[in-house]
C-alpha cells in the first residue's frame, strides 16, 4: 500500500440532557456547550437530547462561524432530540425512526414521546464520501428487570440494518450517540459485529478521560448514584464508532472525555460526559495482493460463526418480548370484553339506577372500552414489529449458516481475526 493523502478529523458527541423547564440549568449549560464547541472547532458535532428546536437554533447562531452547516432531525411528539453541526457541507440527510420505542403509558420515562431514531448525513471530506450517523436508543431503567430489553435489541438490529444498507458507497462511516448499551451488551455486540464498526475507546492510541471510559459517572451532580447500582463508579453507554473502506484506512489517534464539573463553572455540561475523538484518515492507492486470501477467509469464517451465535441470542430475546406482548394484548382484549359486558348489563337494568350513578358507571365503562381498544391496537403493533424482526433474524441466521458451510471444515471457525497493519478489520456484509 502507498500513502497518497492524510486527513485528520475531529468528532464530538454529547447527550445534552436538554429538556426545557425540567433539566437543571438547561439554558446555562447550552451556553457552556456553545462556548466549548466554538473554542475546540471540531469537524463534526453530533448531539443528542436537544429536545427544543429553539435551543438548536440558538446553538446554530452561536456556531455559525465555526460550523456553518447543520441539520436538526425531527421525529415523534417532541422530536428526536438529535442535531448535527459540521464544518463540511451537508449534501444529504435522512432519518429512520425505530419501529419500537417503549410504551406511551410509561409517561414518566418519556422515551415513546421522543421518537427515538437514527439520523444520517452525507458529507464530502476532501474527495472522500463520509456517511455520518447519530442515534439515541431506549434507556435502561432497571438492569435486573429490563422490560425494554426486546425493544432495545430490535433498535440495535434496525440500526445495523440501516447502516449496512445505506453505507455501501461510503469511504468512511462514523456512528456516535447515546446507545444506552454497555460494551458487552447483546445490542452492542450485534451492532459492532454485523457492521464492522470499531470502538474508538478500545482502538485509540491515547486516552484522556474518566476511568474505563465511563460516560455516566457517579460524581456528576445531576446523577443519582442509586440509579447506577450495581456500578458504583459509573457506566459507559456513549460511543464514537467508525470504520473505513477499501479506499480509506482509519486510525483513532486520541479519545478524550469530560470529567464531570467544568472549570470555572459550578456544574458540568450535562448528566453525560462528552466524547471527542481525533481520527486519522489514510487514503489507500493500492489493494493488498492475493497472499492475503487465507487471512481474509479465516477472518470471515470467525466473524460468521460469532454472528450466528449473536443473532441467535438476539432472536431469543425478541421471542421473549413477543410472548410478553401477545400476553398483554390478550389481557387488553379480555378487559375490553368485560367492560363491554358491564356496559350492556347496565343498559339492560337501567331502571333501578339513580341517574347520577347510571351516568357515572356508563362513563367508567366507556373509558375502559376506549383505553383497552387503544392498548389492543398498540400491543398489536408491537407484536407485528417483534414478529417482523424475528422473521428477519431467522432469515439472517439461515443465510449466515449457509455461507458458513461454504468454508473448509479444517478452518478454526472460532478464531478471532486480527486486521493487517494499517487496515481496518475485514468488513462483513451478510446477506439477508
Amino acid at each position: 500500500m502507498a500513502d497518497s493523502n492524510t486527513i485528520r478529523l475531529r468528532v464530538f458527541s454529547l447527550n445534552c440532557w436538554g429538556i426545557r423547564y425540567l433539566s437543571k440549568h438547561c439554558r446555562e449549560r447550552y451556553a457552556m456547550i456553545g462556548e466549548l464547541l466554538s473554542r475546540e472547532e471540531h469537524d463534526i458535532v453530533l448531539l443528542q437530547e436537544v429536545w427544543s428546536e429553539k435551543d438548536f437554533l440558538c446553538l446554530k447562531r452561536k456556531l455559525s462561524s465555526t460550523h456553518p452547516h447543520s441539520h436538526y432531525f425531527k421525529s415523534g411528539v417532541i422530536g428526536s432530540g438529535m442535531a448535527t453541526f459540521s464544518r463540511h457541507r451537508i449534501h444529504d440527510a435522512f432519518l429512520y425512526r425505530y419501529s419500537l420505542n417503549g410504551y406511551p403509558y410509561m409517561a414518566h420515562h418519556g422515551d415513546w414521546f421522543g421518537g427515538k431514531a437514527v439520523g444520517m448525513v452525507i458529507l464530502n471530506i476532501g474527495r472522500l464520501a463520509a456517511h455520518v450517523y447519530v442515534t439515541h436508543l431506549h434507556a435502561e431503567y432497571c438492569r435486573e428487570k429490563d422490560s425494554y430489553l426486546p425493544h432495545r435489541v430490535v433498535q440495535a438490529w434496525e440500526l445495523q440494518q440501516f447502516i449496512r444498507h445505506t453505507s455501501s458507497g461510503a469511504d468512511l462511516v462514523i456512528l456516535a450517540g447515546d446507545l444506552n448499551l454497555h460494551p458487552q451488551d447483546l445490542g452492542n455486540r450485534l451492532l459492532r459485529t454485523y457492521t464492522g464498526l470499531r470502538d474508538s475507546y478500545t482502538e485509540t492510541a491515547k486516552f484522556d478521560g474518566c476511568e474505563d471510559g465511563i460516560t455516566l459517572i457517579s460524581d456528576n451532580p445531576f446523577i443519582n448514584p442509586k440509579e447506577l447500582c450495581p456500578f458504583e463508579k459509573g457506566i459507559r453507554i456513549d460511543y464514537i464508532l467508525y470504520k473505513g473502506s477499501g479506499r480509506v484506512s482509519i486510525q483513532c489517534e486520541s479519545l478524550s472525555t469530560t470529567k464531570g464539573s467544568v472549570p470555572d463553572h459550578p456544574f458540568p455540561y450535562s448528566d453525560h460526559e462528552a466524547l471527542s475523538a481525533d481520527l486519522q484518515l489514510q487514503t489507500l492507492t493500492q489493494q493488498a495482493g492475493g497472499d492475503e486470501t487465507r487471512a481474509e477467509q479465516d477472518c470471515a469464517a470467525g466473524k460468521l460463526a460469532e454472528l450466528v451465535d449473536i443473532v441467535t441470542e438476539a432472536r431469543t430475546e425478541v421471542k421473549v418480548g413477543l410472548y410478553c406482548a401477545e400476553r398483554m394484548r390478550y389481557t387488553a382484549a379480555r378487559t375490553g370484553v368485560m367492560g363491554m359486558a358491564l356496559l350492556l348489563l347496565e343498559l339492560a337494568i337501567a331502571a333501578p339506577f339513580p341517574r347520577a350513578s347510571f351516568y357515572l358507571l356508563g362513563v367508567l365503562c366507556f373509558a375502559i372500552l376506549i383505553t383497552t381498544f387503544l392498548l389492543y391496537i398498540f400491543y398489536s403493533m408491537e407484536v407485528k414489529a417483534l414478529q417482523g424482526a424475528e422473521d428477519q433474524m431467522r432469515l439472517a441466521v439461515g443465510s449466515l449458516q449457509e455461507r458458513l458451510r461454504g468454508f473448509p471444515l479444517a478452518q478454526p471457525l472460532n478464531r478471532l481475526c486480527r486486521p493487517l497493519d494499517g487496515q481496518d478489520p475485514c468488513p462483513l456484509e451478510p446477506e439477508e
